[in-house]
């Protein structure tokens, strides 16, 4: 009689008792390594896998982390780029929140024993950070914080807005279908390509909840327009809310079109709503600044309480208010020369089939429309786009004229090596 062949299989238990996988069970879990065994023991059991090679398949067939996020170099030039996650954080910004991850006193004054309020630090370095405000809050994106300000002060009422600015951002998200779940009534004043303060000071009645005032983003009108600024729309009597939308404290004369949050608030904006994860160079959150009453309120509305950030974003967003200048500051304000040396080493080391060419980058995530940052770039085939994509990291270029390009801007010179054993391994 013949043994049977799976008696040779060793025991789950067994398998998971070696010591090569003791690394991956702290790593992952006992229970994703464990069912990694189960597949491999089935499939020596159906006859396609030796016995000797089971530990080997299990490790094999590990992820290298617990997420599926694969960590991206962005070669593509597009420094806010929505799909990759927008800013990447400063090393500080990593360090707090690796800091912040076990206990910390995130609602404890540990002076006193007591309850204390909540992300004190970081709202105090937003304000530091915009000294115009009469006070700051913190929820959990950009469109959080206009969702808030406007259930706030026009639930119920209306919200004058000019028809031009009524737009759609990425994914199909439309800015009026914000507005309209917070039970106000949409006022349009305007035609789309011209409005003036006459049409907001007749639109506005005892219904008004407030006046609303949108960054268009990237989408923008040229010829017969009109548009008016935040100063002149200040003086109409409801509280004025601006969303900047990108999330710049001060004006940069590298985006001398984009708004900034400041500017606004000197100008006379009672509120202005933004993002922390664009220009900032911070974590997805959502920054509000403006007069103190009107922040108190938001504060004591049952949805500041949905919308509030959590610990991580609370020590992210500190360090980088506070920090050394942020990735995303670092890459808008490459020096082209700089990157032209690194893309010329890299082309050297990489051999014949590497170029260096002049490569324009942009902002990305809606902000500075139109700003080509000029730079350069490692010019390869085509060919070996996708297999960069597939590896770990995963680098991602941008096709064309038959060629991947890899944009330097938002490499970190520190990456460099890795970029360039990435294309050695794709070949």
């Amino acid at each position: 009689m013949h043994a049977d062949p799976r008696r040779a299989i060793p025991q789950t238990d067994s398998l998971l008792a070696d010591p090569r996988l003791a690394e991956p069970q702290r790593r992952l879990g006992r229970p994703r390594v464990r069912d990694a065994v189960h597949d491999a023991q089935e499939r020596a059991r159906a006859g396609a896998l030796p016995v000797a090679e089971l530990i080997n398949h299990v490790l094999r067939g590990l992820p290298p982390r617990a997420t599926t996020l694969r960590p991206v170099i962005n070669a593509t030039g597009t420094v806010l780029h929505t799909n990759l996650g927008r800013a990447p954080l400063s090393s500080a910004a990593r360090a707090a929140m690796l800091a912040a991850a076990g206990y910390v006193d995130l609602e404890y004054d540990v002076a006193s024993g007591r309850r204390a309020s909540r992300g004190r630090g970081t709202l105090d370095a937003l304000r530091r950070a915009l000294p115009d405000a009469g006070d700051v809050m913190i929820v959990n994106n950009g469109a959080a914080a206009l969702l808030l300000a406007v259930t706030v002060l026009s639930a119920g009422r209306e919200v004058v807005w000019s028809r031009g600015e009524l737009v759609e951002i990425g994914d199909g998200f439309r800015l009026p279908d914000l507005v309209a779940c917070t039970g106000a009534s949409l006022r349009e004043v305007g035609t789309t390509n011209r409005t003036t303060r006459a049409d907001y000071a007749a639109a506005i009645s005892a219904r008004t909840g407030c006046v609303l005032k949108v960054h268009t983003s990237n989408f923008r009108m040229t010829g017969f327009t009109s548009s008016v600024p935040i100063g002149e729309l200040a003086g109409l009597g409801p509280p004025l809310v601006v969303d900047v939308g990108s999330g710049l404290l001060a004006s940069d004369p590298l985006l001398p079109d984009e708004p900034d949050i400041s500017g606004a608030l000197r100008s006379g904006a009672d509120v202005v709503t933004a993002s922390g994860d664009k220009l900032l160079g911070g974590p997805q959150a959502g920054l509000i600044a403006g007069r103190a009453d009107l922040i108190a309120t938001f504060r004591r509305h049952p949805l500041a309480r949905a919308l509030r950030v959590d610990k991580l974003t609370l020590a992210a967003l500190e360090a980088t208010l506070g920090g050394p200048p942020s990735p995303t500051t670092a890459a808008l304000h490459a020096d082209p020369d700089a990157l032209r040396t690194r893309a010329a080493a890299i082309a050297t080391r990489l051999g014949d089939e590497a170029d260096v060419v002049s490569s324009a980058g942009e902002v990305g995530a809606g902000s500075g429309p139109g700003v080509a940052l000029a730079g350069w770039a490692v010019s390869i085939p085509e060919r070996y786009a996708a297999a960069l994509r597939s590896g770990d990291p995963a680098v991602v270029g941008r096709l064309s004229g038959g060629r991947c390009l890899l944009d330097l801007r938002c490499v970190a010179p520190a990456d460099d090596d890795a970029l360039v054993e990435a294309v050695r391994a794709c070949r």
